[in-house]
């Protein structure tokens, strides 16, 4: 395998912020992503639960985002947010477009699939290894602002003035 790109995060440009826990019990941070998780074979997003946020968190919003996509910008997978702060969990499946698995109120906006839901990895073939970030935010306020027709960066821009924390995994997939 080669060694994964080294282009910014997301939230390399934004100000510091708390650091929280995230887990899953699809996902290792560092690992390679499970086939479950790949637009050609499971397409599903994973199992996520998040502990030690902030005091003052309102609401989470959870992102994955592939800086390492051909594209200059990267490519998003999945943003959604306004998910009420009494939720910790999201359970493999949660990403799916019938919103079963979110809680009432969550928003999803378009992935750059063009869809909304979680779209999973898909790096061109000899591409190289590519890093799919998961990262839940800790919101310090009930509603982001924005809605379902907003792009995954206009969510990041609000982000970008209301998380007050972060908590983030980071899975690598490369296809041959």
């Amino acid at each position: 395998m080669s060694e994964p790109k080294r282009r910014p995060l997301p939230h390399d440009f934004h100000p510091p912020v708390a650091e929280f826990t995230v887990t899953s019990d699809d996902l290792t941070d560092g690992g390679v992503l499970p086939d479950a998780h790949v637009f050609a074979e499971g397409n599903t997003s994973p199992h996520l639960r998040w502990s030690g946020f902030p005091a003052g968190t309102k609401s989470f919003a959870v992102s994955c985002y592939d800086p390492d996509a051909p594209t200059g910008s990267g490519f998003w997978h999945w943003s959604v947010f306004d998910i009420p702060v009494d939720v910790t969990e999201l359970p493999a499946g949660a990403g799916t477009g019938d919103f079963e698995g979110l809680p009432a109120g969550a928003i999803h906006v378009r992935n750059d699939y063009g869809t909304r839901d979680f779209g999973g990895a898909a790096p061109p073939p000899g591409d190289g290894q590519h890093r799919y970030v998961f990262t839940v935010y800790a919101v310090d306020q009930e509603k982001l602002g924005p809605d379902a027709d907003a792009t995954p960066a206009v969510v990041g821009f609000n982000l970008r003035f209301h998380a007050v924390g972060r908590a983030q995994l980071i899975a690598t997939y490369e296809h041959p």
